[in-house]
């Protein structure tokens, strides 16, 4: 026997380690009715299996099955700050099924993984609230999920999440850059704020290096801080399925990292750009509270952030007024932000790209 043998308790275990399997089961009970709540016809079983299962039900002729896996980036940090956790579950699903709707597809059913320091039941269960919330949003199924206790990898308050959502889509209507022609309208659909992308710079920039109270009120805002950074990412899916069934979409963009022309143009094809004029709309307070506030160059924000569009949809010439009509009756502030054109630089084989040109009304 060595030394460090006699360093271990007499009896060890799990708990001693600093995983506490009822706690886990505890939040089992709390999240369950959640969960329920979040479901479709197609699910079979209940939860607590080791598979969940889906029947792909219906008159498809010939279905695709799209997948999306994401996550919700360092906008937890604002959530632990501010010790509210029942909107960044909403937040997962945004990110995942707007993805998946960009080719057209409807959501199915959606798969979380939560990892967490120390399972604290009342906050895994206010996780899953969230992504219960948003999946009846979207008009998918919580179909499972994992919470994983991490002690000594993760602080006892830590804790990150991300998803993986599953939908269909018939395959002579899957939307892609193919099915974009010169002379096609953009258009917008606002965003809710920042949604999920860039908060290490928005944190970087009003907390840390100004300091600013997530409890205070901000007079552009009308609320606090906080409020503010964790307004839910807008969910787009049923907006978008509804438009795509009553106008020729050609495709969709959602613009998360990388900002409104990168996001814009991974849906373009070779030969054509979609010049964006800032002067059809202003954005929100917050971009330009982070702008000033951190000296942020205009380029450097319209690349992180969504500056307040949040979708975008390419739609025939014809149908704008029907696209604008069907968003509008959803609620939806929507409005054209430009047009697709050919390029005059590079030949039909230079890639596809969007552009933002002008300025802005305000900003």
């Amino acid at each position: 026997m060595t030394s460090h043998e006699n360093d271990a308790p007499i009896a060890a275990s799990y708990a001693a380690a600093g995983v506490d399997i009822d706690a886990g089961d505890r939040a089992v009970k709390l999240f369950g009715p959640h969960a329920k709540r979040a479901t479709r016809p197609e699910v079979l079983g209940g939860l607590g299996g080791f598979a969940g299962l889906f029947a792909l039900k219906g008159n498809y002729r010939e279905p695709v099955l799209a997948a999306s896996s994401d996550g919700v980036g360092t906008k937890i940090a604002v959530a632990q700050a501010m010790d509210i956790h029942d909107t960044i579950g909403r937040d997962l699903v945004a990110m995942v099924v707007d993805d998946l709707v960009v080719c057209g597809a409807e959501p199915l059913f959606l798969q979380d993984y939560i990892a967490i320091g120390k399972v604290v039941p009342e906050k895994v269960a206010s996780i899953v609230k969230g992504i219960a919330d948003g999946c009846v949003d979207a008009g998918c199924a919580l179909l499972g999920g994992e919470t994983a206790e991490h002690p000594g990898l993760m602080g006892a308050n830590d804790y990150d999440i991300s998803g993986t959502g599953v939908g269909v889509v018939e395959a002579d209507q899957v939307l892609s850059p193919d099915r974009v022609r010169p002379g096609d309208v953009v258009i917008a659909m606002g965003s809710s704020g920042l949604h999920s992308n860039g908060y290490s710079l928005a944190r970087k920039v009003l907390l840390e290096w100004g300091r600013m109270d997530l409890h205070g009120h901000v007079e552009e805002f009308g609320r606090t801080l906080g409020e503010e950074l964790l307004e839910p990412t807008r969910i787009y899916a049923k907006d978008c399925l509804a438009l795509a069934s009553e106008a020729d979409v050609r495709t969709f963009a959602h613009v998360t990292g990388g900002g409104l022309a990168d996001n814009l143009s991974r849906v373009l094809p070779a030969g054509v750009i979609a010049e964006i004029d800032r002067g059809t709309w202003t954005p929100a307070p917050v971009f330009g509270l982070i702008g000033q506030r951190g000296k942020v160059e205009r380029a450097e924000l319209e690349r992180t952030f969504n500056m307040g569009v949040g979708m975008v949809a390419i739609v025939a010439p014809e149908d704008t007024d029907r696209a604008l009509a069907v968003l509008t009756a959803r609620h939806l502030n929507c409005w054209v932000l430009g047009t697709v054109s050919r390029t005059h630089e590079g030949g039909p084989e230079q890639p596809g790209r969007a552009e933002l040109v002008g300025e802005y009304s305000r900003f």
